[in-house]
């Protein structure tokens, strides 16, 4: 899929969906002028055909752009290899119903440390994404399979983690940066201008020019202490500095989609674009 500009999407359907259908949600999503929505199988990875055909033809006729968000439930450093194998199948469910929709890409919690060391837990990891990345290739998926940096220092995914990770598998993988995790793992860190453009900086040079022309980000204010992530506020209740941020995808010119997380989810996907569009 050709990205030729930044999309801001919402984590989910819209919170003026109500008990609405994916109908509904996206007709919110276009009177609100956004560009997509991510799909969020957190609790499972469920989807009727009828369902999946319908959200296909929305997609298409209004050119929106789909992500989606696999189960909360994975752990590919398991120490039980059922709860791995059944880790690994949760990420290709999500891959086969992305690809029948014609999303961009999909992303994931990969891993717990477990209290092991780093370097073996990556290796664990790497194992797993073999076969995740050999079924991606062998049935032609056209998604980006996304790692997401995670929030709390006993999650597998931190930056450096996440890069590395990607350039192993080049072509299939790439990063989801999750601001907002970035800046709860590091207790009050990545929030600065300067931070930001470091981070695009470290992508472009260690994963080249493609992979700032297709990013996948999560923005959304986050509430964190010493051990990380508490959870999700709306932006301007939250000490995010998501005007920098925005400033920094500006002038890094990237392009991909902008997932909004924050609990507000459509208004604050709204105040994200709509800043951008302001520099």
């Amino acid at each position: 899929m050709d990205i030729d500009k930044l999309n801001f999407i919402t984590a989910g359907m819209p919170i003026a969906t109500g008990k609405g259908s994916y109908e509904k949600a996206f007709n919110v999503i276009k009177d609100l002028n956004l560009d997509g929505m991510e799909l969020e199988f957190v609790h499972g990875v469920k989807m009727s055909d009828t369902t999946k055909e319908l959200v296909k033809n929305i997609k298409l006729k209004n050119k929106f752009i789909l992500t989606a968000h696999a189960p909360f439930y994975i752990n590919l450093n398991s120490k039980e290899e059922e709860k791995v194998e059944a880790s690994i199948q949760r990420i290709i469910d999500t891959l086969n119903i992305a690809n029948y929709v014609g999303a961009y890409s999909i992303t994931f919690h990969a891993a717990f440390y477990m209290n092991q060391n780093k370097d073996d837990v990556f290796k664990k990891v790497v194992n797993s994404m073999n076969k995740i990345v050999e079924y991606s290739n062998t049935n032609k998926i056209n998604v980006w399979i996304r790692p997401e940096t995670t929030g709390k220092n006993t999650q597998w995914g931190d930056l450096d983690e996440i890069i590395q990770l990607s350039k192993i598998f080049k072509g299939f993988v790439l990063p989801c940066i999750d601001f907002s995790h970035l800046h709860a793992r590091s207790n009050g860190l990545y929030n600065t201008y300067s931070e930001f453009a470091q981070i695009f900086e470290n992508i472009g040079n260690k994963l080249g020019d493609y992979a700032l022309n297709n990013f996948h980000a999560h923005i959304a204010g986050i509430d964190y202490g010493v051990k990380g992530e508490k959870k999700h506020l709306n932006l301007e209740e939250s000490d995010m500095n998501y005007k920098d941020l925005i400033k920094a995808f500006k002038d890094f010119n990237i392009k991909g989609v902008i997932t909004c997380e924050s609990p507000n989810i459509e208004d604050d996907a709204v105040l994200l674009k709509k800043y951008y569009q302001l520099l």
